[in-house]
């Protein structure tokens, strides 16, 4: 039976391997590499949340499915109230099969259980929308210049607290992470 989990050391390797697998999969080795280096990044830095770093296990106990959900800022204001959704990932050959919905809808809940309101993330409209997902521009939550996105409806966040966003505004700025400058 599949679990979801809090990472512990025995999983950090193996979810840090399946990360960089999945991404070099779908786009190229060097972007599996910064995604990897990205984790390893947040884990060492002070937004970093253990608790919501999250696998989900299969039936011998493998990493298939991972979900990363760390405190993030907006122009250094609400990190106590903000988190960032990244990465997710799922081992390439059991993808659609609702591993990333269930660690998504389960770390949303975790969060929220924590008192955090919202959860920004990056990615396919299409995942993320059913999740609760709305494009964050609509919110005054905008892409600095170091932010490259094929579209602006890539950015989204998440309200986890009802009106929440009536007061989270500001520039999306990824250059605290050395590992996407």
């Amino acid at each position: 039976m599949r679990q979801i989990k809090v990472i512990d050391n025995s999983h950090a390797l193996p979810a840090l391997e399946l990360i960089q697998d999945v991404f070099s999969a779908w786009r190229d080795e060097a972007e599996g590499q910064v995604v990897r280096a990205l984790v390893e990044e947040i884990r060492r830095k002070e937004y970093y949340l253990p608790q919501l770093e999250l696998i989900m296990v299969d039936e011998q106990d493998q990493v298939i499915g991972y979900a990363m959900f760390s405190r993030f800022h907006l122009e250094g204001k609400y990190e106590n109230e903000l988190l960032l959704l990244t990465p997710v990932a799922v081992k390439t050959d059991l993808q659609r099969q609702h591993i990333s919905k269930e660690l998504i809808e389960y770390g949303l809940k975790q969060a929220k259980d924590m008192g955090y309101q919202a959860v920004l993330v990056e990615g396919d409209p299409a995942n993320y929308s059913p999740r609760g997902f709305v494009t964050s521009a609509d919110y005054g939550i905008l892409p600095g210049p170091n932010v490259q996105l094929p579209s602006m409806d890539c950015l989204m966040i998440c309200e986890l607290v009802p009106g929440a966003l009536e007061h989270i505004k500001g520039t999306v700025d990824y250059s605290y992470y050395d590992a996407l400058s």
